[in-house]
């Protein structure tokens, strides 16, 4: 009885074995292990948050991040299989439907930590801006590839798209979802081959806007103090997490075992590389980090090599955006940055996060599968544009 080593054979033309032999397995696996090790990771700091709220059952967060990560992966799989015009419908339906949920936040919006940013339902709170990211990437390289063919004016509606997104951003406060849609936003700017002085211009008017932020919003300014001037007496929740990593060493303190989790409100959340490192140590920080290492260079190397404008640009300002909210991060819980409030993809606990890096890995999945029949195996990858 002779064994197969793939799920497909070559000769498989149904939809997923095109799709298996299309996509790329290094990009797969990587996202792949970074969902499993963020259910992991939720079980050591999943009794101490419990606790904490007084949520009797320990693993509450842990088994609701496990339910995340299942859909999450359906979502990488659904979006993964569609043509490059499936995935600008989904873009646009995506972008349509956070803009209106953002729009109605001051009305029916959850407010927490001074800021509102959730609509709640059914014991579920979504965040619309964590959607409104990847769509707001796609739709804008979408309009630069128009923009070259002359026919509508692509860079005004793109600048349009960010400047609704940038707009209602600030309405929450988020500053730091604003700097990242707008660090993406430009990597999109840049690949699409926009003049130098627009990119010189963009890059100095967003200077201009952060800087500017630190004097009108007053959560900035007390953020930028405390981390500028920390009390060591008073050590806030960016001086804990630094500890908690130094505290890691090469191998940790043991699983379960991490002491600062007690100590820091959100370890599980935008927090949870800093339990990682002190529970499991230098070994696992550099694995995360190597991770997501892999996803944004194969990303953009396989992004790079794609013919299409729209698809090269959407790829690779996807993977910038993952690559940059990863960086930002990590620099926080190093004690480098002061606090963003900014998730670590599919590490961090959290349905909006979780599900919405699945949707924008799922995107760039699909716009960098290699050309399946005839033209497999060249340079020019990404799938047709026929009609699904």
């Amino acid at each position: 009885m002779s064994t197969r080593a793939h799920p497909f054979a070559r000769t498989d033309s149904s939809r997923w074995a095109q799709w298996w032999w299309t996509t790329d397995h290094l990009l797969l696996g990587a996202t792949a292990a970074l969902i499993t090790l963020g259910v992991l990771l939720q079980f050591g700091t999943s009794p101490a948050a419990a606790s904490r709220l007084g949520i009797a059952s320990p693993f509450y967060f842990a088994l609701r991040q496990c339910a995340f990560a299942g859909l999450g992966v359906v979502i990488v799989l659904a979006v993964s299989v569609l043509k490059p015009r499936g995935v600008r419908r989904v873009a646009f339906f995506v972008y349509l439907v956070a803009i209106v949920a953002m729009m109605a936040l001051p009305f029916l919006g959850h407010n927490a930590k001074g800021a509102t940013r959730w609509v709640e339902f059914g014991g579920f709170a979504l965040q619309p801006s964590e959607f409104m990211k990847p769509a707001l990437v796609v739709l804008v390289a979408w309009m630069f590839a128009e923009a070259r063919k002359g026919e509508i004016p692509g860079v005004m509606i793109a600048f349009g798209l960010y400047a609704v997104a940038v707009v209602l951003l600030l309405m929450e406060p988020d500053i730091g979802q604003t700097a990242l849609i707008t660090a993406a936003f430009g990597a999109a700017f840049w690949v699409a081959g926009m003049p130098l002085a627009w990119i010189l211009g963009m890059g100095g008017t967003a200077m201009v806007g952060l800087v500017s932020t630190y004097f009108i919003f007053p959560h900035v300014h007390a953020r930028m103090a405390v981390f500028l001037d920390p009390k060591p007496t008073e050590p806030g929740q960016v001086q804990r997490a630094a500890e908690a990593i130094a505290a890691g060493r090469a191998f940790g303190r043991g699983p379960g075992e991490g002491i600062m989790k007690v100590q820091i409100p959100d370890m599980h959340t935008d927090f949870a590389y800093s339990a990682a490192a002190e529970e499991y140590g230098l070994w696992l920080s550099l694995l995360l980090i190597s991770l997501f290492a892999l996803l944004v260079i194969r990303g953009l190397y396989r992004a790079m090599k794609i013919a299409k404008p729209f698809e090269q640009v959407a790829a690779a300002g996807l993977f910038a955006m993952v690559g940059m909210q990863a960086f930002i991060n990590i620099v926080v819980n190093l004690g480098l940055a002061p606090t963003k409030g900014m998730t670590l993809p599919f590490i961090s606990y959290g349905g909006s996060s979780m599900l919405a890096m699945s949707l924008t890995m799922g995107m760039a999945l699909a716009l960098t599968r290699r050309q399946f029949g005839p033209f497999a195996g060249s340079d020019d990858i990404g799938p047709s544009d026929e009609a699904d």
